[in-house]
């Protein structure tokens, strides 16, 4: 393996939506293999056919592209690109498990799945760890059944698993890149089921299999997947394969240390996405679970290119990482803080569209979706959004008429003079040629100094008639984007609604 060509791969099943554990998983395959200058494969590992999920591994394969994970190779690339699964592969597996009947590794296990079960509660009640008792190992590999009694099973076609035979009283060592050397004693290790009744490999033989074939030179997944390498190792050797470097990930968990899980909180990509969030925001979070760039950084904010720079195993502790929602919320508002208007009006705008589809605006479609109106409704919100969607849903007055006025504003806000006042104002607001900020700002103090009055007698309400809210940004930049003719309007129909006293 020594200057071989660095192979990363992310082997999710097709059971679901993906966990944000797994879009780590991936996440640091990618960047431990784009650091290299290696491949990165995605392998759909649905061999468990009871437990496949319609459209999930399309799922996937979306969910991956949007957070930019995207990998260098697939059986169908040239034409119809797609992913290695391993359904599609059952051949090559009946080929190696038979190399391993025949090598005397493996052996055919006809118990039935009552048998198992009273094994097993048996061995618990004597205080064992429950394990295969080895009843069909076969007597040339050292058990007790007669190679007639298997063979009579076989012609009479019944069902079976074949299974591996751990040696006896032999220790598996391997180095774990981020936690260190591990060891098990194979008195712990059970004969693990490699091809199962219905014809298909467990996960565990099948895996081995493909990151050999592939040349896979790295495993990196998580520490759930930590008791099953002394079997995958033992494969290994059984093959006379040089088997990868591997490296186990931290649990992902609650606030309150348990495992993360879906009754605490979400925990499917695909429901982060539907909030809103967008993918560097949920790439940089899942990044930083787990690991840190170390040498007393303090940077907090990555894009991609910088985490495949910066990115290393050696940085990833062992220590499980907490999922810490206000920290993603704090990342996403800065990437919507930092990131260029252009990028934000591309994400805007066909969000703008769809609502335009469902309701109709008084301002004329090309000037509120044009890349000048949007950048300025872009630039004026952006420190008070948490989500690109609030755009418009958080100020949809840039957009739209207000279908109300907030009540209690009102009653707080409007005194018998306040409806004068704002037809006056809109007299002296029309002679405006440049209808600016700064220009409106001073048009206003200009209004209310000899009346003895404080601008707020008129801010308040024009907040109000013009977005229907008592709050948002600066009024005078919120009007200047607006533009003449809308606060107009707007500050007729409110003086039409409002009336004195208010009820």
């Amino acid at each position: 393996m020594v200057g071989q060509r660095v192979r990363t791969r992310f082997a999710p099943s097709p059971t679901g939506y993906l966990h944000v554990g797994g879009l780590r998983t991936a996440l640091y395959n990618y960047l431990f293999a784009k650091k290299l200058n290696g491949d990165f494969i995605l392998r759909i590992e649905d061999t468990d056919r009871t437990r496949m999920v319609e459209g999930a591994q399309q799922n996937l394969i979306k969910a991956l592209e949007w957070a930019g994970i995207v990998p260098d190779e697939g059986p169908g690339l040239g034409g119809d690109y797609g992913p290695y699964v391993q359904s599609e592969r059952l051949a090559i597996y009946s080929k190696y498990c038979q190399q391993l009947l025949d090598d005397q590794h493996a052996y055919y296990c006809f118990a039935t799945s009552e048998e198992l079960e009273e094994n097993r509660q048996l061995q618990l009640k004597q205080g064992l760890q429950p394990k295969y008792n080895r009843k069909w190992l076969p007597a040339e590999m050292g058990g007790s059944m007669p190679a007639s009694e298997i063979q009579k099973k076989l012609d009479e076609g019944a069902p079976y698993v074949i299974r591996m035979k751990v040696p006896d009283y032999v220790s598996v060592w391997f180095e774990d890149m981020i936690r260190g050397p591990i060891e098990f004693d194979s008195a712990t290790i059970d004969d693990q089921v490699l091809m199962k009744s219905d014809g298909f490999p467990t996960y565990h033989f099948a895996s081995v299999i493909d990151d050999h074939l592939m040349e896979c030179t790295h495993v990196i997944r998580g520490e759930e997947w930590l008791p099953s390498m002394p079997k995958h190792f033992l494969l290994y050797e059984f093959f006379g394969w040089e088997p990868p470097k591997v490296a186990h990930l931290p649990l992902l968990l609650n606030p309150d240390r348990s495992k993360l899980s879906k009754r605490q909180g979400d925990v499917a990509v695909e429901d982060y996405i539907r909030k809103g969030y967008s993918s560097d925001a949920i790439v940089n979070f899942v990044a930083l679970l787990g690991w840190n760039e170390g040498d007393g950084s303090e940077q907090e904010v990555y894009s991609m290119e910088e985490l495949i720079n910066k990115f290393s195993l050696e940085r990833v502790g062992k220590a499980g990482a907490v999922f810490n929602i206000d920290k993603l919320n704090w990342l996403e508002k800065q990437y919507i803080k930092n990131r260029p208007a252009e990028k934000l009006v591309e994400v805007v705008r066909p969000l703008l569209l769809a609502e335009l589809a469902k309701r109709e605006s008084l301002m004329p479609k090309e000037l509120i979706t044009s890349e000048e109106y949007l950048e300025k409704v872009v630039e004026l919100m952006r420190e008070r959004v948490g989500f690109e969607h609030e755009f418009v849903t958080f100020s949809p007055y840039f957009f739209f008429e207000p279908e109300s006025y907030d009540e209690e504003s009102v009653k707080k806000r409007w005194v018998a003079q306040t409806n004068d006042l704002l037809q006056e104002f809109s007299v002296e607001l029309e002679l405006i040629e440049e209808f600016s900020a700064d220009t409106i700002e001073v048009k206003l103090k200009e209004f209310v100094a000899p009346k003895g009055l404080k601008p707020a007698v008129l801010i308040h309400p024009l907040r109000i008639l013009a977005s229907g809210v008592s709050f948002g940004p600066s009024l005078y930049h919120m009007l200047e984007v607006l533009g003449k003719e809308t606060v107009l309007r707007r500050i007729r129909k409110g003086i039409e609604v409002i009336t004195f006293p208010v009820s």
